[in-house]
């Protein structure tokens, strides 16, 4: 009765409103620099190592999860924290607190009230670039030590690493997901079951059924519609969910096909696509929100019209995706054979992300001895001292211009 008990507080105790949850997400909308990847590394300090809202083994099946999908992996991991926490208002409020700051920027930005120039504009944005090489680092070494402390997912970890830094192609995190399962499957059935992790997923199979069928009908449909002359608006959407919905990684990877999807056709010139592309860059939170500047300047529609279907259309797919995914993920993960693949899985992850923390995070941003210093004191601050990483986001933002 006692272990009974104990198990309904903590299950209350990860019970919370729809509100709390758009608080923490506006926060986190305003302060994540740094792309998909340092988002993951925000949001396991936030809602693993100081919040609690769930465990270590539950948050690495959860970004699992969400990289092996196709769409957002960092906005697909906020929907379920929002959705464990709070049902599906709390995933609506966490996907709106995390999107919605970013958003707005780059609409004022597609208006031309975004853009920042010279060498002040210029060091603020290197020392952003440079939050994500602490933050990035954080997350490597707390996953780390939790989910490779034998040789065997170490050795996982090293193998899906170096698949990544030799890699060319978008397929190859995949790839290392694959193989990851594998090895897990071959090398990690000794180890003991992890003592917690209970992944609460309040999605039923019918919705999550419902949620793949829409993900498919839509994906067959626009298409469709486009080639019957279906409205340019139709077009536009299809556009953006075909690339949302064919993207694995999210962040950078949908560049390529938002390019293809909107400058082949002659939708906007290079030069407009790549200034969109530098904001991007520069704003907080999803990287997918590139889509609202690209609808706002677009022939039409465009404005406010066009960046809604391009915030919806990027995001929908991904969204409906996880969601037909997630009822069945639980089930999947708690069976001894699936257990020992998640144990690969997860160390193939922290190799993911190590390899990230090189390429792009490290070669992108640290240039000179100034950044490296700048990236240290910010790793300081998040591992030895515990700060905020929004202090860690004005620290590194102060010293990127002072070394401008």
């Amino acid at each position: 009765m006692a272990t009974v008990t104990e198990e309904a507080r903590t299950e209350e105790r990860r019970v919370g409103s729809a509100r709390e949850v758009l608080q923490v997400f506006l926060k986190l909308g305003v302060s994540c620099f740094g792309g998909p990847i340092a988002h993951i590394g925000y949001f396991r300090h936030e809602f693993v190592v100081r919040r609690r809202w769930l465990d270590e083994q539950a948050f690495a099946d959860l970004v699992a999860l969400c990289q092996f999908l196709p769409g957002p992996a960092s906005s697909q991991v906020a929907f379920s924290i929002g959705l464990m926490r709070a049902g599906g208002l709390g995933a609506l409020a966490a996907w709106t607190g995390f999107t919605l700051p970013s958003a707005i920027i780059l609409v004022l930005f597609a208006y031309g009230a975004g853009a920042l120039a010279g060498p002040t504009g210029a060091g603020l944005l290197h020392g952003l670039k440079l939050v994500a090489v602490a933050i990035v680092a954080q997350a490597v070494w707390g996953m780390a030590r939790r989910l490779c402390p034998d040789r065997e997912r170490a050795s996982i970890a090293v193998v899906a690493a170096l698949i990544i830094l030799f890699s060319t192609t978008s397929a190859a995190q995949i790839g290392a997901i694959l193989i990851g399962a594998i090895a897990g499957l071959w090398l990690c059935r000794g180890a003991p079951p992890p003592a917690t992790g209970h992944l609460a997923i309040p999605v039923s199979y019918p919705v999550g059924i419902a949620a793949l069928a829409a993900f498919f009908a839509l994906l067959v449909a626009l298409p469709l519609a486009r080639s019957l002359g279906a409205p340019q608006g139709v077009a536009l959407f299809d556009a953006f969910y075909r690339s949302g919905a064919l993207v694995f990684g999210g962040g950078h990877v949908v560049l390529p096909l938002l390019r293809e999807a909107f400058v082949t056709p002659g939708y906007l010139g290079d030069d407009a696509f790549l200034a969109g592309y530098g904001a991007a860059q520069a704003v907080p939170g999803p990287l997918f929100t590139f889509a609202v500047y690209l609808g706002t300047v677009v022939a039409a529609p465009h404005g406010l019209a066009g960046a809604a279907l391009g915030l919806v259309g990027i995001f929908l797919p991904g969204l409906l995706i996880l969601v037909g995914a997630l009822p069945f993920w639980d089930v999947f993960r708690r069976r001894a054979g699936a257990q020992a693949m998640m144990r690969g899985v997860n160390a193939a992850v922290v190799g993911l992300l190590g390899a990230a923390l090189y390429n792009p995070v490290w070669t992108t941003s640290v240039k000179a001895p100034g950044d490296f210093a700048i990236a240290l004191v910010g790793f300081a601050l998040l591992t030895a001292w515990r700060a905020p990483p929004l202090l860690v986001v004005v620290v590194s933002a102060l010293g990127g211009m002072a070394l401008s």
